[in-house]
């Protein structure tokens, strides 16, 4: 019996059918009634004579400047800076220029203000830290833990528990200025970064970029390069306790490593330039 032949299916097409284009639905028109537009308008130039009111009247004066986060001594120079904002509106307080004026003292560090009003202008300071004295000569300066001139000192023996930097003779020295790293400013950063261990230290000295601190006890401690000041503290402190009795000086220099000997110290590597004069 012959087999039967299977019939073949035609192949799926499949084609686009236009649409019938549906009628545009148009959107309602929300638009804003007269009697609100007057409202609103009436709104904004209440508030617009409302500001100018306060901000042209004594409604709102500054009567008093009130200022926390530094010591009495620093507080009491911020407002004396801000004095001349007495009486003026807090309402048209310039915010930026009262953070530059706070900050431009060479004793404060940073500032945020706040209004509180009706009449009190506050503010928030960071103090500069002292760290050191910078020497001159007969000249002193007390120095931050940042290296920034702080004030003008007119007893060189002032401060006595604070470590004494030695610059030579031709040093420039502005008030409220950072010193540079090469004349002070690595010292005094040096000393910052040594925590609680800076009262055993009684002067620092810089030399072509060779830091020692000259200990209380008379000992030499050679640091070497200004960098990893705290690492170095900790090897000085530790090793303070296991060195021998007569020992003239210590070298963390290379912190993993240090060295102590006695008798006259060898040269410092590459002395260029003293500090002391």
């Amino acid at each position: 019996m012959a087999a039967k032949r299977r019939a073949r299916r035609p192949a799926a097409r499949a084609a686009a059918v236009a649409l019938p284009r549906l009628p545009g639905i148009p959107l309602p028109r929300v638009a804003p009634s007269r009697r609100s537009l007057a409202v609103g308008a009436a709104i904004l130039l209440f508030s617009l004579c409302a500001y100018l009111l306060a901000r042209g009247t004594s409604l709102f004066a500054v009567r008093d400047v009130a200022v926390r986060g530094g010591p009495a001594q620093v507080d009491a120079q911020v407002e004396q800076a801000l004095s001349p904002l007495l009486g003026t509106s807090l309402v048209g307080l310039d915010g930026s220029a009262v953070v530059r004026r706070v900050e431009a003292l060479p004793t404060v560090v940073s500032a945020t203000y706040d209004r509180a009003f009706p009449h009190t202008l506050r503010l928030t300071i960071v103090a500069e830290r002292p760290a050191a004295v910078l020497r001159r000569g007969s000249d002193s300066w007390l120095l931050s833990a940042r290296g920034r001139v702080m004030t003008r000192l007119r007893n060189p023996q002032a401060h006595p528990h604070l470590p004494r930097i030695w610059a030579t003779s031709h040093t420039a020295v502005a008030l409220g200025a950072v010193l540079p790293r090469a004349i002070g400013g690595a010292a005094a950063l040096a000393v910052g970064l040594a925590g609680p261990f800076a009262t055993q230290i009684g002067a620092v000295t810089d030399t072509a970029g060779f830091l020692v601190f000259h200990l209380r006890s008379g000992l030499e401690v050679r640091l070497g390069a200004p960098g990893a000041i705290r690492l170095k503290v900790a090897v000085i402190r530790r090793a303070l306790r296991v060195l021998p009795l007569g020992t003239t000086y210590l070298d963390v220099s290379v912190p993993g490593r240090p060295v102590a000997g006695t008798g006259t110290p060898p040269p410092l590597l590459n002395p260029k330039v003293s500090t002391r004069g």
